[in-house]
């Protein structure tokens, strides 16, 4: 018998996932989690083969808890709305064994985790394509101005943080702005935090 912890904040979503892997002959929902952290509890306490995780929740995402489980004999499949290339990467290093989309077909999700338990890793066609098409232009260096920007560091902060001229800074700035193709700071800070290029 398969042994199943689902992590969905939505009670409606969490309760027609358990009901459906409950109907399978070989499979048994053993807990429930609203959250990421009362899912790392549970898989902690119970444990699962397979733990399947949002990624969006409260007081810990889906990716954070996939981060804490990551060295956990625990298969963690994430079954999340977003395709976002960023989300799908950090659960890569996270060492997830499965990315679904919500709108797949619900008998693939059954399929996913009888393959899972077997020792393959299973993921959506439409992200894998997505991550091999985007890589992060920024050098390393640019990327270190970005993460100081992102923690609220004025120009002066950064060129003392990084030992470089005020101007310098400018510069590295105004270069990330320009290979993002964005406006200002925060689109530069949104549109890596949606890729997943920071840290």
């Amino acid at each position: 018998m398969i042994r199943i912890v689902i992590a969905e904040d939505q009670r409606m979503m969490l309760g027609a996932l358990g009901s459906l892997l409950n109907l399978e002959d070989d499979m048994e929902v053993v807990g429930k989690a609203n959250d990421g952290q009362e899912a790392v509890a549970l898989v902690r306490r119970l444990k699962p083969d397979v733990c399947i995780m949002d990624i969006e929740m409260p007081n810990m995402s889906g990716l954070e808890a996939a981060e804490e489980l990551k060295d956990h004999s625990c298969n963690v499949i994430i079954l999340t709305t977003f395709a976002r290339s960023g989300y799908f990467q950090r659960a890569l290093k996270a060492g997830v064994k499965g990315y679904l989309l919500k709108d797949s077909p619900s008998d693939e999700l059954a399929s996913t985790i009888r393959k899972v338990i077997t020792g393959r890793r299973i993921f959506a066609p439409e992200l894998v394509d997505e991550v091999y098409s985007e890589e992060n232009p920024l050098t390393e260096r640019e990327k270190e101005v970005l993460e100081l920007v992102a923690d609220g560091k004025d120009t002066k902060e950064i060129a003392a943080a990084l030992r470089i001229k005020t101007g310098t800074v400018r510069n590295y700035i105004s270069a990330i702005l320009d290979k993002l193709g964005v406006k200002n700071r925060i689109e530069a800070i949104t549109q890596s935090k949606e890729k997943g290029w920071f840290k």
